[in-house]
């Protein structure tokens, strides 16, 4: 292990606070105050079984939040390594320094641009389908959105303890809304009524396959559409117009790689999973998919799930180089357009 690696999580995790700091935002109140538990938990490196003290996260968060005011406004700050010091969002450059001292870091733009840093322990590398698979175990440094799984150029990030700590948000949030019978089903595939943490363990084994079929339908879809489709991304203004584009490319992913795949090897836990963290930008844009599962619950046969990804895979192809086709000014109109089509054939149709 690296003898500055106190000094290099201080600064990661530095610029996480910023990004949060300019991000925070960006979520609706009950989204945000559960992050804030979870953060809270692994700040304090507390155990999921734990109940979190009421009184002191209230605290703890008034306390972050003048914090987040006070450096707000702040340059996010180079990284010290041995060579110098390096631009924190240059993670290629980063990690040809880390990975052999077995660490790992990322940098990129998440969801609304948010930049997203973290720095963990590197668990395991897999080469799979010409992309670079980089596992890490405990993180030293994150910021508030923690995706478990990120793309960038053709290496995947997998992030174990934030695929955990994700999963344990779903399960939360179901708790708090326990007729949800999608997310049921998942969970009833681990027996969280008897070990709860080794059930927690497996659901998560499983789930980090199933992120990785999607990061690897992400860089399918990335062969398809080009460069054109990133700078396109980057453009846009409206945060719901992002939300649809991104939409679109993770079901185009999800038709290519991710439903084929549990399909073919019959993984109904993940399967359930996927469907129950369905969330309202594909619901309206694909319903036939929601539908089509629901009939594979129902009747034990899967040929119409077989028959959505496919459709899937040609339309959300089809639909996402029109959308490059356009003249730029006349894309993001037609992204909201295209989510307001899908809500009003949905309240068209008594079915959905």
């Amino acid at each position: 292990m690296m003898r500055n690696l106190p000094q290099l999580a201080r600064v990661v995790q530095h610029n996480c606070n910023i990004s949060d700091a300019r991000h925070a935002g960006d979520y609706g109140l009950c989204i945000f105050l559960l992050k804030m538990r979870e953060f809270y938990r692994w700040e304090n490196a507390l155990p999921f079984s734990r109940t979190l003290p009421r009184d002191a996260i209230g605290d703890w968060l008034s306390a972050r939040e003048q914090y987040w005011t006070a450096i707000e406004a702040e340059e996010f700050q180079p990284l010290p390594l041995a060579r110098g010091e390096v631009d924190p969002l240059a993670a290629d450059l980063v990690n040809r320094e880390l990975l052999p001292q077995a660490l790992v870091y990322s940098a990129g733009y998440g969801r609304l641009q948010k930049p997203v840093f973290f720095l963990g322990e590197l668990l395991r590398v897999e080469e799979r389908a010409g992309c670079t698979i980089l596992i890490s175990s405990n993180e030293h440094a994150r910021e508030l959105a923690a995706p478990p799984a990120m793309l960038q150029g053709r290496t995947i990030f997998l992030r174990r303890e934030s695929v955990r700590r994700y999963l344990w948000e779903k399960i939360e949030e179901w708790r708090w809304h326990p007729q949800d019978k999608r997310m049921a089903r998942a969970l009833a595939s681990y027996d969280f009524a008897g070990d709860s943490d080794a059930a927690h363990q497996r659901m998560a084994d499983n789930e980090m396959e199933t992120m990785i079929l999607h990061e690897l339908g992400e860089a399918m879809a990335g062969e398809l559409l080009g460069a054109a489709w990133e700078d396109m991304l980057a453009s846009v203004k409206n945060p719901r117009s992002e939300v649809v584009a991104r939409a679109m490319r993770d079901l185009l992913a999800d038709c290519l790689s991710t439903l084929p795949t549990l399909l073919q090897r019959e993984n109904l836990p993940a399967l359930h999973f996927h469907f129950a963290t369905y969330d309202a930008p594909r619901r309206q844009l694909f319903p036939q998919a929601l539908e089509a599962y629901e009939h594979f619950v129902h009747s034990g046969t899967p040929e119409r799930l077989w028959q959505a990804a496919h459709e899937g895979r040609d339309r959300w192809l089809a639909q996402a180089r029109a959308l490059l086709a356009l003249e730029p000014a006349a894309r993001e109109p037609a992204l909201s357009a295209l989510l307001e089509d899908a809500s009003l054939q949905a309240e068209a149709d008594p079915a959905h």
